[in-house]
């Protein structure tokens, strides 16, 4: 779990860096249109807390990183179903990807409005995903959910 983070950590600050560089080239951007397309349907399913598609696009080994806790694949698709949090509505404000060979990282500032064990929660986040492309699909690894300290204009 530890390394689990590690990781993370080093993605994200990746990610920042290479974020300032160029443009990405047109395959670059094609894949990272795919990937922005599929974060949105995301977001929606979970909103409708559609266990079974969010269980295809969930890598085997996905980690998810939330402010009280890190889950498996297994552990977040349960608290998706359970209703422990449901992810009402995910208002996304600014969103930006970087491919880098068969990963896409994306980062979404947005505002989340949520109930988590049965308490309303609004909250800015930026929230990290990273997908890799596996036998042609793209799969979600990873999910942070990073609190802003100012809300989102």
């Amino acid at each position: 779990m530890k390394n689990c983070l590690i990781i993370l950590i080093l993605l994200f600050a990746y990610a920042q860096i290479s974020m300032a560089q160029s443009l990405p080239s047109s395959d670059d951007n094609a894949y990272t249109q795919q990937v922005i397309a599929l974060s949105k349907q995301k977001w929606s399913w979970m909103s409708q807390k559609n266990v079974d598609s969010l269980a295809s696009i969930f890598h085997p080994k996905s980690a998810f990183v939330h402010m009280s806790r890190t889950l498996t694949k297994d552990q977040e698709l349960d608290v998706i179903k359970t209703g422990d949090i449901h992810y009402k509505n995910a208002d996304i404000r600014e969103i930006s990807a970087q491919s880098i060979g068969n990963m896409v990282i994306l980062l979404s500032k947005l505002k989340l409005e949520a109930i988590v064990r049965g308490n309303e929660a609004n909250n800015p986040f930026v929230v990290t995903e990273v997908y890799i492309q596996e036998d042609g699909k793209w799969m979600l690894a990873s999910m942070s959910f990073t609190k802003l300290s100012i809300p989102i204009e």
